[in-house]
C-alpha cells in the first residue's frame, strides 16, 4: 500500500537515535515504502479554514551517526497526507495546543491523526489517571497548601510533581515533617497559583516503575521496568534508570483492561502506562516512549503493531 505519513515531532537533529521512538515508528514506515513527511509544530497553518503544513521529505536509516535526510520544504494542504503522527514531546502549551486544533481539522478532512487530537487536548497524562481511581494509589490534586500539608501528614512519605511536566522533572519527595516542604510547595505551586499532584510514596519503585505499552488498546506482553539509580527515587530513564525486561504481572493486565475501553472511545492508539507496584501512576499519550529499548531486549519489532493500526484503517 502506498502511504503518506506524516510526522510531527521535535527538532530530528536533536533526538538520541539509539533510543528515540519516534524514529523506531518512521523506520518501520519505511520499511513498508511508505513516504515520510516532517514537520515541527510551527510548520502548521491554518488559511480560511484549510489546515496546511509546511513538510519536507524525510529519509531515514537506523545508523546512530547519520540517521535522517530532510528534502525542501513545501508548503500543501494537510489533507494530502493519509496519515500523521503527533509526537511532540511535553509540555502540552499553548502552541501545542493551537497544533492539536489544526491537526483535528486534517482529521475531520480524512487524514488519520495519532494520537487524536481531541484526546490529546483532553487527556492529561497525570490527571487522566482520575478516571479509573480503582488502579491508583492515594491521590490529591490541589494548589492550596493546607490540603497538600494534610495529604502529606496522613501519608507520611509522599509524592510531589507538576501536571506538565515529563522525565521526572521537579518530581520531590517528601516525608511529614520535612523542613523543606513550605519552600517545594511554594515553587511547585508557584505560591499557591498551581494544581501540583502528591501521591502516596510507593516504596515498590525500588524495583522499577514500569511502562507498560498499549497499541490499539492492546497491551504488549512484556514492560519495560525503568529501576532508579543508586541514590535516586525516580526511575525515569531520563533522569538515570536503568531498563529491564519483565512480563506483565495479573495485576497489570487487569489496570489494561480498565483503562483499555477509554483508550479506544478516545482514539488514543499509542499509550505508555506507568505503574509503580500494583498502582497506575501516568498515562502517557503525547510521545510515549521505550520501543527501542524493548525491541533490543525481546528481539521485536513493536513499531510494526502501531503501523498496522493505521494501515488497516487506510
Amino acid at each position: 500500500m502506498s502511504v503518506r505519513l506524516g510526522v510531527v515531532m521535535d527538532p530530528i537533529h536533536a533526538i538520541k537515535p539509539w533510543k528515540d521512538t519516534t524514529l523506531a515508528l518512521l523506520l518501520e514506515a519505511s520499511r513498508r515504502g511508505w513516504a515520510l513527511h516532517y514537520l515541527e509544530t510551527g510548520d502548521l497553518a491554518l488559511r480560511d479554514g484549510q489546515p496546511l503544513g509546511r513538510s519536507r521529505p524525510l529519509t531515514v536509516r537506523d545508523d546512530n551517526a547519520d540517521w535522517f535526510d530532510l528534502g525542501e520544504a513545501d508548503w500543501a494542504p494537510l489533507s494530502e497526507l493519509d496519515a500523521v503522527l503527533m509526537r511532540s514531546d511535553p509540555p502540552v502549551d499553548t502552541e501545542y495546543v493551537y497544533a492539536t486544533h489544526v491537526l483535528e481539522l486534517a482529521e475531520l478532512q480524512g487524514v488519520q491523526v495519532v494520537n487524536r487530537p481531541q484526546a490529546l487536548r483532553d487527556c492529561n497524562e497525570k490527571l487522566f489517571t482520575a478516571q479509573f481511581p480503582q488502579c491508583c494509589a492515594p491521590t490529591l490534586v490541589s494548589a492550596d497548601a493546607h490540603q497538600l500539608r494534610a495529604f502529606i501528614a496522613e501519608h507520611g512519605h509522599t509524592v510531589l510533581k507538576p501536571l506538565d511536566a515529563m522525565g521526572g522533572a521537579s518530581i520531590f519527595v517528601v516525608r511529614a515533617g520535612d523542613p523543606n516542604t513550605s519552600v517545594i510547595l511554594e515553587t511547585l505551586t508557584r505560591q499557591g497559583s498551581i494544581q501540583i499532584m502528591a501521591q502516596r510514596y510507593l516504596p515498590e519503585i525500588k524495583s522499577g516503575d514500569k511502562r507498560i505499552l498499549m497499541i490499539g488498546g492492546e497491551p504488549l506482553p512484556w514492560a519495560l521496568a525503568r529501576i532508579p539509580a543508586e541514590g535516586e527515587t525516580r526511575g525515569n530513564l531520563a533522569a538515570g534508570g536503568k531498563g529491564v525486561g519483565v512480563d506483565l504481572t495479573d495485576r497489570d493486565r487487569w489496570i489494561c483492561e480498565q483503562v483499555a475501553p477509554e483508550l479506544r472511545r478516545r482514539g488514543l492508539d499509542f499509550v505508555g502506562l506507568d505503574v509503580i507496584g500494583d498502582y497506575l501512576t501516568e498515562i502517557n499519550v503525547t510521545s510515549p516512549t521505550c520501543v527501542r529499548e524493548l525491541d533490543e531486549i525481546y528481539d521485536t519489532r513493536i513499531a510494526a503493531r502501531l503501523m498496522d493500526v493505521i494501515e488497516s484503517r487506510l
